[in-house]
């Protein structure tokens, strides 16, 4: 079973963990290391000066013919051979070595007839010292780790705590949720220090609210302006309607009608940008929603319904949505536009040249078109508008065979 972290233990809180773990295991074996080599040192040459001092006065002993005390002899059993050879060349040494069982230190030094005198001092204590030691030290290592590990990790996590709070925000804003603030209590207060979280928090909730600004006041002077023009625009279609019959009047009656058609667009971009647009649902047959649409459009479009599914959405919401996407697959694709039903995923589809680049990319834009097609990018615009008050997903792609394929996934309710 693989182990879930927590969702701010992230990279970062990991790399720094492991790093402070690297970091306390590297300075506990260089300290442990230096005092082991010390002690053992001090505990070893202790035992050297003692078996040299012993050698020396059996040396005097045997050269003055007494008897040798306990411990000393000539060649005697256990004699490290690399030691008894450094003897007989005629020097003195000392070694570490194992008689029964038990450390011994061994000193030698060089007798009559090419033989060793030797003398050994029984160094149990001193290695038990040194064992005793390392144990310590393991131990003292492993809690110093483990302390310093916890604090470095609660250090740690309180910053990366603090990041995927910004982040998660840095999120919310990108979905539209202008209002999300970090409001990280160092930015909040100017007489604490400020570290670099509390720098990029400050930095983001600054950005946040210079982009709401912003995007407020466009949305109310669209909204003005689309407003505005209501009045004279009925006016002006008023007038129309009352010239005689003629070319000219066709083509005034036309643009008429586009340009009220233009700012009844932007009215309803602009309450679907406010965020207060609430859908009505009510249960609707989206097979029937769906040939009814393409009804409505008065445009060659097949209707095929693989799988009928009956969901809660706001009707009059989805035949704004489905309508805009066939309008726009036959005024900028090719037939054979086809409008497919699959349970609770819609896609329209045609066989032109498929969308732009810059639509796949970033999705669609208001007042941009290109390869020199006719309109104003607000139907796509109104479309996936209204698919996010329905709870929708829309999905803007190019099948690889050609064509542009729009698919809207509805949410369904159990």
């Amino acid at each position: 079973m693989k182990l879930a972290l927590p969702r701010w233990a992230g990279p970062l809180a990991v790399r720094a963990a492991v790093f402070i773990t690297v970091m306390c295991c590297a300075l506990a074996a260089l300290l442990g290391v230096l005092v082991h080599v010390s002690v053992t040192d001090r505990t070893v040459g202790q035992a050297r000066d003692v078996a040299l001092s012993r050698l020396r006065d059996a040396t005097e002993a045997y050269e003055a013919g007494d008897p040798l005390r306990r411990g000393a002899g000539l060649d005697p059993p256990g004699l490290p051979p690399r030691l008894r050879e450094l003897a007989v060349s005629g020097r003195r040494g000392t070694m570490v070595a194992e008689y029964e069982g038990r450390p011994t230190m061994w000193a030698a030094g060089p007798a009559e007839g090419g033989r060793a005198l030797a003398v050994r001092v029984d160094h149990s204590q001193g290695q038990a010292t040194i064992d005793g030691l390392d144990g310590t030290l393991v131990w003292a290592s492993a809690l110093a780790i483990g302390a310093t590990l916890l604090v470095g990790a609660f250090a740690v996590t309180r910053v990366t705590r603090r990041l995927h709070t910004t982040a998660r925000v840095a999120r919310r804003i990108s979905a539209g949720d202008l209002d999300a603030r970090v409001g990280d209590p160092r930015a909040q207060d100017p007489t604490r220090a400020q570290d670099e979280v509390a720098s990029v928090a400050a930095a983001l909730d600054s950005m946040a609210a210079s982009l709401q600004g912003k995007l407020l006041a466009e949305q109310r002077f669209t909204a003005d302006v689309a407003h505005e023009l209501r009045t004279p625009l009925t006016g002006l279609h008023a007038a129309a309607e009352l010239l005689p019959p003629s070319r000219p009047t066709e083509l005034v009656r036309d643009r008429v009608a586009a340009l009220r058609t233009l700012t009844e667009d932007l009215l309803e971009i602009s309450r679907l940008e406010s965020g207060r647009e609430r859908p009505a649902t009510e249960p609707e047959a989206l097979g029937a929603l769906a040939r009814r649409v393409v009804r409505g459009s008065g445009t060659d479009t097949r209707v095929d319904v693989v799988r009928d599914a009956r969901v809660e959405t706001d009707r009059r919401r989805l035949e704004r949505v489905l309508g805009n996407l066939v309008a726009n697959a036959h005024r900028h694709g090719r037939a054979p536009v086809v409008l497919t039903v699959d349970g609770a995923v819609i896609t329209v589809r045609d066989h032109g040249d498929g969308y732009p680049e810059y639509l796949l990319a970033h999705g669609p834009q208001r007042f941009r078109t290109e390869g020199g097609t006719k309109g104003h990018g607000l139907g796509l615009t109104i479309a996936l508008g209204q698919a996010e008050v329905l709870g929708a997903r829309l999905e803007f792609t190019n099948p690889p065979d050609g064509g542009a394929l729009a698919r809207l996934t509805l949410p369904q309710q159990p």
